[in-house]
């Protein structure tokens, strides 16, 4: 292998690296900045060491200089035409350009999936969980503001959100009023037992919501909608599941979240 084949296999391969760790750092900063979750955990931890990645870059930049040094000599002295590499060279760049937009797309694209999967899987689990608890979920939907119901949707709440990994967090939400305003009330924990001097009072237990929320809420409660209600955002996946009986109308809130998002979760 001559001398010119040696400036040109180090170019490729110099240039290689340079491009796929400006890949690397981009892909990086849209994960980050846009709180997209698309990789496994282990390929995300990689992205936080990315950092490096400033440095590389800065030997990488010597390293190109140092080898375009060594291909102009090579040229001058084998009278290479440059014509033709600068035409190629400017194509490469257009295609450089472009394939940034693209790799945006991609990972919006693959943050849309994972949500998507996320919120089948979100709501045949809470189906499954009430249409197998048939009889704890009827005790739930038969709200009334006392220690022993606050008891009762405290044990049943700690068996659904054990019976099912993919629900680490459940709650109730119920309708109700405090001198005449409507509010709405979370239950989940309850630290107390039945028969204590504390009483509880139903402003510990106020539900705080977003205005988008209170208008789901609204339209459950005090206009009979089923609807249910899924989001997503940074990782955190709520779903808001009404159940109704006898008139009666609760809504079960499951929760999770992963720091990291995957397609293949």
């Amino acid at each position: 292998m001559n001398n010119k084949s040696l400036v040109r296999l180090s170019n490729i391969i110099g240039i290689t690296s340079i491009l796929l760790l400006v890949y690397w750092v981009f892909i990086f900063i849209s994960i980050t900045v846009f709180g997209l979750k698309v990789f496994r955990e282990n390929l995300t931890e990689t992205f936080y060491l990315s950092v490096v990645g400033i440095l590389a870059l800065m030997l990488g930049a010597l390293i190109i200089n140092v080898m375009f040094n060594l291909t102009r000599i090579a040229e001058k002295h084998n009278q290479d035409d440059t014509f033709d590499k600068k035409k190629s060279f400017k194509k490469t760049g257009i295609a450089f350009a472009l394939s940034f937009p693209i790799i945006f797309g991609l990972l919006f694209g693959g943050d849309y999936l994972t949500s998507r999967k996320k919120e089948k899987m979100l709501i045949s689990s809470a189906k499954s969980i009430v249409n197998n608890n048939i009889d704890k979920s009827n005790k739930l939907v038969n709200y009334s503001f006392d220690e022993k119901w606050i008891i009762e949707t405290d044990d049943i709440l700690d068996l659904y959100g054990k019976t099912d990994k993919n629900f680490p967090y459940v709650s109730v939400i119920v309708a109700d009023t405090i001198d005449n305003s409507q509010i709405f009330l979370g239950f989940r924990e309850y630290y107390g037992k039945v028969g204590d001097t504390i009483i509880p009072k139903k402003n510990e237990f106020i539900y705080k919501t977003t205005e988008v929320e209170r208008e789901y809420l609204k339209n459950v409660f005090y206009k009979k909608s089923d609807a249910i209600r899924f989001s997503a955002s940074d990782g955190k996946y709520e779903l808001f599941y009404p159940y109704s009986k006898g008139g009666k109308t609760i809504i079960l809130y499951f929760s999770d979240y992963q720091r990291y998002g995957k397609i293949g979760s």
